[in-house]
């Protein structure tokens, strides 16, 4: 939010300087993240009035022009401005003057001199010179009514700041100037001047019928029919400048005198074109299939999810967020009919998110706006709209259906000092209270504080006791270091952390991405088979919707966007929180409950193997290569892969990962039918695994150096085509080799191509290399031999593998 230092003044105005203003904010809560003035500085440039103009004798461009600037001479300026004429009142630069900086970053100094042989007393300026604004279009021409001679700097106040506050959402009672004001005030001590509020003279009867339909989307709605008002009459300067220095421009006199007073008091109000409704108002909830033409020029479709305010005919607004075109005010429009209602923030949060447009309305009314004020404000458009348009008043029709219950919040002194950390006492709270404006009821040792309309953010103790140490400040706090000892928190060696898992990823060649958790609906039933996500409240937007109960979708995302912008070789990973239901899970400080929140590793890879490269030839990634990247992320415990099958993943073409006796993921190629789906021109590999798992590791254990050499025999072994290698290697452990065994490597396969006597069509060849130990004895050919038969029956018996001759 965006004012200027004056307007603020004008409400509260305490004995202290802009900046210590503004660091009072920021310790309240009130962040002022930018303090900028509102013009640059620039010295003795002065209201004139240009008397005579003509021709430079030298410059086709130029003109000679008299002036009177207050200084008792009339100076001679020659000025090349395209809209210079006699009669015109301007800024004028006179000799000695230093304007903002130019392009060079120097202060530019007024100097008598001479153009084209004619001398210039001065300098007649434009608005862009004086960094006013961006204007290149001629001279800053001013009112007439502006005195000649007199600073410019005084006349249009450009001696002011803007102050710029970042506001949580809690916040939404400082999103006005009074607002703002209403907490220095309470901050300071300095006298508050509260806004009076004048009833307008009632001129006619006429009332316009309005209905509310829904008490959940509006509370509160007055309403005040206006006639004759002239439209086309010029907006005040006064307003103009502060809708300006808001960071709001002048559009017509009732859309600024209603901007103006949302800056002013903080409640958005709108401004129909009487002659426009058919029949009465209605506000309810909108119907599907109806469409809305709003004010920014955008056609909306809505749904009962969205309030409306709907004449006989048509919806003619969003509630609490734009207008529509249709009712809209005009040049030709004579009656209106002046809104302004309270909006449950409930039904305004989130709507404009919906059509991918965000308003000052919409962020006010979703934090929410006192329901108490609106007639009051209604009198206070009221009053702008008569002095500036004229008009005749009609009376104010008042609708109050649902207002908020303002249900009591009690304090407890001595938990206040606990939560504080320094003594309060029940004095200084209640000042607290006092100065805040909030009704109480002391009793020892308790306080019961009746949250004011305009406080939506007092629901709980805790938010009494940020109000009190807020206004005590926060300076005051003990500067005390922590009583109980710093024990640090030592990981067990047989864990690593997530930090080293990261590492070990990008020594793989990943590249971390981090995404948000909440995701597309169709990425929950496409990649983890999920039907019923968890549903967001209030999604950020319309097609994030649902919390993430798998890694993967958003890999495919990252793959996607990377592949529109011509990337050929993906490899990324995300370590992050899924969210399943689980109603074990209960609720406390670090859970909710019925959602389980595992972290899990992720990973993708997509296109080559390896970089483009002379040594070795062009080849996509494959399962096999993705499976050696578990192997050494898990490494040194050993992976099992047992064929399974997965919702995001080709049927035949992946796997459970087994560590230890447990499945901790899965891994495999994406399903063909996605591929298709998200438009891939290749399936990637994926494997997501449970992040505990990945985050064990196996401690190491001494061990001494064998004092014998091992020995190596080969076998080759004819098995059926389904016998799979984890079967052939659980054989050969199982063989009563007298723990000779002390390892096997399969490194060959053959197969020929047609059938022979000794390998059928369903059979195939397994050569493996057998490494035998005894670590206290030498090993004979009896006992090589006994081991290596032992092998060779194991391998029948399990596998039915018989020796190929």
């Amino acid at each position: 939010m965006q004012f200027p230092e004056s307007w603020l003044r004008e409400f509260c105005n305490p004995p202290i300087g802009t900046q210590e203003l503004a660091d009072l904010l920021t310790m309240a809560g009130l962040e002022v993240e930018e303090l900028r003035p509102v013009a640059p500085p620039f010295s003795q440039v002065v209201i004139a009035r240009v008397l005579e103009v003509a021709k430079h004798p030298n410059a086709d461009r130029l003109n000679v022009c008299q002036v009177d600037a207050g200084t008792g001479q009339t100076l001679n300026i020659v000025c090349g401005a395209p809209n210079v004429r006699a009669g015109i009142k301007v800024p004028c630069a006179l000799v000695g003057a230093e304007l903002p900086p130019g392009e060079d970053g120097k202060p530019f100094q007024i100097k008598l001199g001479k153009l084209r042989g004619v001398e210039s007393q001065g300098m007649l300026c434009s608005a862009r010179e004086l960094k006013l604004s961006e204007d290149h279009g001629g001279l800053l021409i001013l009112p007439e009514d502006a005195p000649v001679g007199q600073n410019l700097r005084e006349y249009l106040r450009l001696d002011d700041t803007l102050f710029t506050l970042k506001l949580t959402p809690n916040l939404a009672h400082a999103l006005s100037v009074y607002g703002v004001a209403r907490e220095v005030s309470a901050l300071t001590g300095a006298p508050l001047k509260s806004p009076s509020f004048t009833p307008a003279e009632v001129r006619h009867d006429q009332v316009l019928p309005v209905r509310i339909e829904a008490p959940d989307l509006c509370g509160r709605f007055s309403g005040r029919v206006i006639r004759n008002v002239n439209t086309q009459v010029r907006t005040p300067d006064w307003i103009v400048e502060r809708l300006e220095r808001c960071g709001q421009r002048s559009v017509s006199p009732l859309v600024d005198i209603s901007n103006y007073v949302m800056f002013e008091l903080g409640r958005p109000s709108h401004i129909f074109d009487l002659g426009k409704i058919h029949g009465g108002l209605a506000v309810r909830w909108a119907r599907k299939g109806e469409t809305l033409e709003l004010l920014n020029g955008n056609t909306v479709e809505l749904d009962e999810q969205v309030g409306v305010i709907a004449d006989d005919k048509a919806v003619e607004s969003l509630a609490g967020i734009m207008g529509g075109e249709a009712t809209a005010v005009s040049d030709s429009t004579r009656d209106i009919y002046l809104e302004a209602a309270f909006w449950w923030p409930e039904a305004v949060a989130g709507r404009s998110r919906r059509f991918n447009f965000s308003t000052d309305a919409g962020h006010r009314f979703e934090r929410g706006v006192d329901p108490a004020t609106t007639v009051e404000h209604i009198e206070r458009i009221t009053q702008l709209i008569l002095q500036i348009c004229g008009g005749e008043a009609g009376p104010i029709d008042d609708h109050v259906v649902n207002l908020p219950q303002r249900t009591p919040v009690t304090l407890r002194v001595d938990r206040a000092s606990k939560v504080i950390g320094m003594p309060v006492t029940q004095e200084q709270c209640a000042g607290v209270f006092r100065r805040l404006g909030l009704e109480f009821v002391e009793e020892p040792g308790r306080l019961t504080v009746t949250p004011p309309s305009w406080r939506f953010d007092l629901r709980i103790e805790e938010d009494l006791i940020e109000e009190v140490i807020r206004v005590l400040g926060y300076q005051h706090l003990p500067d005390t270091p922590p009583i109980a000892p710093v024990v640090p928190r030592t990981r067990p060696e047989r864990q690593r952390g997530l930090h080293a898992v990261r590492h070990a990823l990008a020594a793989l060649d990943y590249q971390e991405t981090v995404n948000f958790s909440f995701v597309e609906d169709r990425w929950e039933r496409d990649f983890a088979g999920n039907d019923r996500p968890i549903q967001l409240l209030n999604p950020i937007a319309s097609n994030l919707s649902v919390m993430r109960s798998s890694l993967i979708g958003s890999l495919v995302q990252v793959l996607r966007f990377n592949l529109a912008r011509k990337a050929s070789r993906v490899r990324v990973f995300e370590i992050g929180r899924v969210f399943l239901r689980d109603p074990a899970v209960p609720e406390s400080d670090t859970t909710v409950a019925g959602v389980a929140q595992p972290l899990r590793v992720c990973a993708l890879a997509y296109g080559p193997a390896l970089p483009l490269q002379w040594g070795c030839g062009d080849r996509l990634v494959d399962f096999y290569d993705v499976k050696g990247d578990l192997e050494q992320l898990f490494a040194p415990r050993a992976v099992t892969l047992q064929k399974a099958e997965h919702p995001a993943l080709h049927p035949g073409r992946s796997a459970a990962v087994w560590v230890e006796g447990r499945c901790v993921g899965h891994v495999g190629e994406l399903h063909p039918r996605w591929k298709q789906a998200y438009e891939l021109p290749h399936a990637p590999l994926v494997f997501e695994l449970d992040a505990q798992a990945v985050s064990e590791r196996s401690v190491p254990q001494y061990r001494p150096i064998p004092r014998q050499q091992s020995v190596w025999r080969d076998i080759a072994v004819i098995v059926g085509e389904s016998v799979t290698h984890d079967a052939l290697m659980a054989a050969v452990e199982a063989a009563d080799a007298q723990g000779l065994v002390r390892g096997a490597t399969l490194f060959d396969i053959y197969k020929p191509k047609d059938p022979t006597p000794e390998i059928g069509a369903d059979e195939r060849s397994l050569a493996l290399r057998l490494e035998l130990l005894d670590e206290e004895a030498t090993l004979t050919d009896e006992r090589i031999e006994a081991a290596v038969q032992a092998v060779v029956g194991s391998l029948a018996t399990r596998v039915g593998a018989r020796l190929r001759g």
